[in-house]
């Protein structure tokens, strides 16, 4: 019986592939909830965030202080088309930073809807959170001199993902809380590192030149999903109109 207890003692005492196998079993369990965690981060990174974003961004849209834009009448059909007007345009003043002042609209981007653009570009309190940024210090809309914004890419609502379809020629229409619209026109793109910031100069890469033209920069990052470089897209101001006059032309189709 003794010699028999002892060999069944040493059958069941654990050894060190016991061990191995435990060892396995911890990591491996740690692995799967490491994977779990990882697929929940991207979950929230690159859906939910574009969720929530639509919807404040929707929002922060609808309580901006915009004026009705007329209506056509019964006899006119569609709606009233502003005159274009290419004279001395107003231009408001620099506002508070994280203060929203202006959408704009893209009709390349078909049913994209119309963002807004507040003052400032850190991530944390206006890309994440407000949508598009005007970079500080860099002119008003129909200011003389160069509008830069930022805007994502992808996340948050990625106001500006379908940025690499825009042709020259192409409108951005931006509508300020001072109720003026600004039509602009592509001219050209590109990609360009990191820290080569003269493309958001008053003259896009002539730093300390004195501007002529009244001109729009958009940035963001590229490639997808990378901060590695940034794509960059320049226009030039086509015309200008109160929206009281009506909605520009562009926005109904047109031109």
């Amino acid at each position: 019986m003794t010699g028999a207890t002892a060999t069944e003692t040493r059958r069941h005492q654990p050894g060190r592939h016991d061990t191995v196998y435990g060892v396995v079993g911890v990591v491996g369990e740690l692995l799967i909830t490491f994977g779990v965690l990882i697929f929940a981060f991207l979950v929230w990174q690159l859906w939910w965030t574009d969720v929530e974003g639509n919807r404040v961004q929707a929002e922060i849209v609808r309580e901006l202080p915009f004026e009705p834009v007329p209506t056509a009448d019964s006899v006119n059909a569609g709606p009233v088309i502003a005159t274009p007007r290419r004279d001395e345009p107003p231009v408001m003043a620099e506002p508070a930073y994280g203060t929203t002042f202006a959408t704009i609209q893209v009709p390349r981007w078909d049913g994209e809807p119309a963002r807004p653009v507040s003052e400032g570009t850190e991530r944390a309190t206006v890309l994440d959170v407000l949508g598009i940024g005007h970079y500080e210090g860099t002119v008003m809309p129909g200011g003389l001199g160069n509008v830069a914004l930022a805007g994502h890419r992808t996340t948050y609502a990625k106001p500006f993902n379908r940025v690499a379809e825009l042709q020259p020629g192409d409108p951005l229409v931006i509508r300020t809380t001072d109720n003026v619209w600004y039509v602009y026109r592509v001219t050209s793109t590109q990609i360009v590192d990191p820290g080569q910031v003269d493309v958001i100069a008053p003259v896009p890469g002539e730093p300390g030149a004195v501007p002529t033209e009244r001109l729009i920069t958009l940035t963001t990052c590229h490639p997808m999903f990378s901060a590695r470089e940034r794509f960059i897209v320049h226009g030039v101001l086509d015309y200008w109109a109160p929206t009281a006059d009506g909605i520009p032309v562009e926005l109904t189709g047109g031109a």
